[in-house]
């Protein structure tokens, strides 16, 4: 009796610990975000560079949802990027912007000019840098029909008062500050120091493995949620493939920005 009773209480215990062991794998969510774009020789692939990925098929082949921060000037017609160092490949910045959220991922803001707030301010007043903000949004809402609930501002700088002022207009803006709690701050993947043919301090020993080592860091602090951020790059989607892999490998699921902050936001 004893024997059959002490028998049911570890077949319990195993299962207790086998459904913790589900839900702890099911809370380990990464945001995978990109800045700067709607890029379409990044998203669609290069006619110069037929081999490098194009960003949306790694994703869509990989099963993966993103959020992308584009720039606001990019979402006006005809345009493709910026004509000196972007290739056209015959698909427009709000053509691409369009089969973005056809494909199911989200658009969020990145400023209109995407220029460097503070100095904005300095030189042109608080009130600019809300207009830019909020003109940036009024052409993503062109696209999505909905008004973007995320900011990501260019290299997170932004002045405090005008981060009050557009936190109160409904804004989540987000950041690497350490004021921010550690699950809701972006990780810098540094991406964009590994653009171009002789990159000048990409990560060692590589960009992926440096983005596993600050996700290893926080694991460390007990903190499985992690906002990646990086940038619309051919260097960036050719390194996408192996980063997916081996988060996924370790029980990470990927989920948009709304999806992440919904799932942190459900959380005791």
């Amino acid at each position: 009796m004893t024997s059959t009773s002490s028998r049911t209480r570890f077949v319990l215990l195993a299962l207790l610990l086998l459904n913790a062991g589900s839900a702890f794998s099911s809370d380990k969510l990464i945001a995978l975000t990109f800045d700067d774009g709607p890029r379409p020789y990044v998203l669609f692939g290069s006619k110069e560079s037929p081999s490098r990925p194009s960003l949306i098929n790694v994703l869509d082949g990989n099963g993966v949802t993103a959020t992308f921060f584009v720039v606001g000037w990019r979402l006006t017609p005809n345009t493709w990027g910026e004509r000196r160092a972007e290739e056209n490949v015959g698909i427009t910045c709000i053509s691409a912007a369009e089969q973005l959220v056809r494909r199911g991922f989200e658009l969020e803001d990145h400023t209109y000019s995407h220029i460097e707030l503070r100095t904005a301010e300095r030189k042109r007043g608080e009130q600019w840098v809300l207009d830019d903000v909020n003109r940036g949004a009024q052409a993503i809402k062109a696209i999505t029909g909905t008004q973007p609930r995320y900011l990501r501002s260019p290299d997170w700088i932004l002045p405090d008062d005008a981060r009050r002022d557009l936190e109160r207009q409904g804004y989540s803006v987000l950041s690497i500050s350490s004021e921010n709690p550690i699950a809701r701050r972006d990780v810098n993947s540094l991406d964009y120091l590994c653009a171009g043919r002789n990159p000048v301090g990409c990560p060692k020993p590589s960009l992926v493995g440096s983005v596993l080592t600050q996700i290893a860091r926080r694991e460390k602090q007990g903190v499985y949620t992690h906002i990646l951020a990086f940038h619309e790059l051919s260097t960036t989607a050719a390194v996408m493939p192996e980063l997916i892999t081996t988060l996924k490998s370790r029980g990470y699921r990927f989920v948009t920005l709304s999806e992440y902050m919904r799932l942190l936001g459900a959380k005791p």
